[in-house]
Parts: C-alpha cells; structure tokens; sequence
C-alpha cells in the first residue's frame, strides 16, 4: 500500500501507513507522533499529494534551499554572504576557487531560487542574501 494523505474528523491530516481491519496506523504530519485510529474517522484527502503532506511541516524558505543548493562550496557561499554581506562578484572570485563561469551559473541558480538579490557593492555589482535565505541558514545552523 502507497502512503496516502487522510483527515480525521477533527480536520487533523496524516499520512496513512497502513490499513488493517478496524484501524489504520497512520502518522501525524506536524508532529511525526504515530498512532492507529479508527477507519471510520479517517477519510482521503484528494487535493494533496504524498510529498505535499510529507513536506507540510518544514518551512517554504528550507524547502527551497535544501533544493538549491547542491554541494558544499554552494553552502559556503550562501552562508559567507549572509554572515558578511554583500559582496562585489570579483571579491567572491578572488575568494573562493570557482573559476567566473562556475561562479555565475551558482550565483544564476541561487538568484532564480530566490536565495540572493542583485545589489551593488562599491560601486560594482554584487550579491546578498535574501530575508528568505536568511531564516532557512539560521534553522539550518541550529
């Protein structure tokens, strides 16, 4: 049996893990607690997907950095712009050893994420991290 969403009568949704009889074991999305309550209390939830009730309790900002961002050099360089600030693109060159095409496509990824603005730093063009970026690295640092 596929995990399934499900709603008991309080509007409380589950992940149904498994169906027996008279109950179903199912887990609470919020809380990760598994209990078996009764299958007459327990109805589908059609609208929302495996990965949607999965991924219910971990914030949209966490969401999308664990996607964006794909080794630790991209981890680096997302945290150094939120600790330090913006930083001019030849000062993130000349810190880190990603040559200027590497460096543009993570910064392109990471701006079309959301994760980083655009800015001007000095007088040239630069990077910072986004309020978003900056709530999901503090629960990820915690």
């Amino acid at each position: 049996m596929s995990r399934q969403p499900v709603e008991d009568d309080t509007g409380q949704r589950y992940l149904l893990l498994k169906r027996s009889g008279e109950s179903s074991l199912v887990r609470n999305v919020d809380t990760g607690e598994r209990t078996h309550l009764p299958n007459d209390r327990l109805e589908p939830v059609e609208e929302a997907s495996t990965v949607e009730t999965i991924l219910a309790g971990v914030p949209e900002e966490l969401q999308t950095l664990v996607t964006a961002v794909h080794d630790d050099r991209s981890l680096a360089l997302l945290l150094e712009l939120d600790t330090e600030g913006p930083m001019a693109v030849r000062q993130l060159l000349s810190a880190y050893d990603f040559c200027e095409s590497d460096l543009h496509g993570l910064l392109a990824e990471l701006q079309a994420a959301g994760l980083i603005v655009e800015t001007t730093v000095t007088g040239e063009r630069g990077y910072e991290t986004t309020d978003e970026a900056t709530t999901a690295l503090a629960t990820v640092q915690e």
